[in-house]
């Protein structure tokens, strides 16, 4: 091992106490965050092999594999499900599509899961931040069943419900009601895993979603009627689920219908000086993602992987930039960040990939670094627990390796920017760098992204005080 990587490993370490130590310190400090708008129930499922092949040889082999290649991102049948799980484990990517068919939706049902947890962005975030950091949590919920509520962890997390006129805050366990359970069936499969002749080149999973509600987002009347008395109870807001959004709807509603009530709640929270994040996933219309990219003015802070930021170049019209951010190249992905930031305003954009994260902001300060650092241990905590419930499980990710691999970009940014400690002053922007802590083998992949965004957000709000 070259000396100067050895130097980085004793550098990071002591960079990774001292930022969980200053983090937990300060969190108890946030007032309030709101999370809206997608909460749902996940069914785990991990998948077996034998029990795999046998089902797909059951519908089809041959007509399974003819979907593979040609996929229509959606399922209607049976073949179309399998064809999306393997092409998922193909390549290793993480997918979701809408189960459209109430057959196939009741064979899910059957086949059963592994465990059941909470799901959707929001709702994973409301069990981390709550739950796990105790901070008072207002979480949109579209459907409350039993099921559902009984996901949520104890502690300060609540959904608003209006009485005679007066504001409460409920845990969802108190306030349960006859709702359908909107589910979310999820296959995972580890790095290898082997079906047929298919390899996963890494850990992922495919989702199949049979939920009507996130999947046109559905605002509870509580957010439609009274959201600014639920905003005035928080500091911090991030909204996600909006990914989901179709141009048009068969009753004539479109997208902009939901968009616009959504930018009007955004105004409330920038008159009331809330910060807010918006936690962007992979958006397949064009049309919509067009639409999101104007509404980033609105947000503070925005985060997303290398598949979201070459979607968002694709539609300023950087076709060269997207292709070389898609191959990971870091210089690409900073040239990409800024470019957002120019042509939206932001304030923050978070960056995490596989292997390391970045924080471009127009404010500077080692919070940024520290958060993001506060960030990584709580995925890689819940890679290695699969799912977290106490801040010690957290603290046990400073045992887990520093990703050496993220060690020559490291240099490479010293060399190219003179980063310091993972930093770099860019003038009227400044730029944090950390490399992650990667777990071999991790017990699940589902929520890591919103784990450490949420994280990410929260810890550098409550360390900028």
């Amino acid at each position: 091992m070259k000396e100067s990587y050895k130097e980085m490993i004793r550098l990071w370490k002591r960079l990774y106490v001292d930022a969980f130590e200053r983090t937990t310190n300060v969190l108890p400090k946030v007032r309030g965050v709101l999370l809206a708008y997608n909460t749902n129930i996940d069914a785990i499922k991990y998948l077996d092999k034998e029990d795999l092949e046998k089902r797909v040889e059951e519908v089809g082999r041959e007509n399974v594999f003819e979907f593979i290649e040609k996929p229509s991102e959606k399922v209607s049948s049976l073949e179309e499900l399998f064809a999306g799980i393997l092409r998922s484990i193909k390549y290793g990517k993480a997918m979701e599509w809408f189960v459209e068919n109430n057959e196939v939706r009741a064979y899910l049902k059957e086949w059963g899961w592994d465990e059941l947890r909470i799901g959707g962005q929001a709702g994973i975030m409301a069990n981390l931040l709550g739950g796990v950091y105790n901070i008072p949590t207002i979480v949109h919920v579209p459907q409350n069943s039993e099921i559902q509520a009984k996901l949520f962890v104890d502690g300060p997390i609540y959904v608003p419900v209006f009485e005679n006129g007066e504001l409460k805050l409920f845990h969802p366990k108190e306030a349960i009601e006859r709702e359908e359970d909107l589910i979310h069936y999820i296959y995972e499969f580890p790095r290898g895993f082997k079906v047929f002749d298919i390899e996963a080149p890494r850990e992922n999973r495919f989702i199949a979603n049979a939920d009507d509600y996130n999947a046109r987002v559905y605002m509870r009347q509580e957010f439609r009627e009274h959201f600014k008395r639920i905003a005035e109870r928080v500091d911090l807001a991030v909204i996600s689920g909006l990914q989901v959004l179709k141009e048009y709807y068969p009753d004539g509603t479109t997208y902009k219908d939901v968009l616009s009530r959504v930018e009007s709640q955004l105004n409330i929270l920038n008159r009331l000086g809330v910060k807010s994040h918006f936690e962007f996933a992979y958006t397949a219309n064009e049309v919509v993602r067009e639409d999101l990219i104007s509404m980033l003015t609105k947000f503070t802070s925005v985060g997303l992987n290398e598949v979201e930021l070459a979607s968002l170049m694709q539609i300023i019209g950087d076709d060269t930039l997207a292709q070389e951010v898609l191959h990971a190249d870091v210089f690409a992905v900073i040239d990409a960040m800024h470019l957002l930031m120019d042509e939206t305003g932001i304030e923050r954009i978070h960056f995490h990939t596989y292997g390391y994260y970045m924080a471009l902001t127009q404010y500077s300060g080692d919070e940024v670094r520290d958060a993001l650092l506060f960030a990584a241990l709580a995925a890689a905590g819940k890679a290695m627990y699969g799912n977290l419930e106490k801040m010690i499980q957290i603290r046990d990710a400073l045992s887990v390796s520093t990703n050496e691999r993220a060690f020559p970009l490291i240099e490479a940014l010293e060399k190219e920017f003179g980063m310091e400690d993972g930093v770099i002053d860019m003038t009227d922007r400044q730029l944090a760098f950390v490399p992650t802590k990667i777990v071999a083998s991790p017990k699940s992949t589902v929520g890591i992204g919103d784990t450490i965004s949420s994280s990410a957000f929260v810890g550098e709000f409550a360390l900028m005080g």
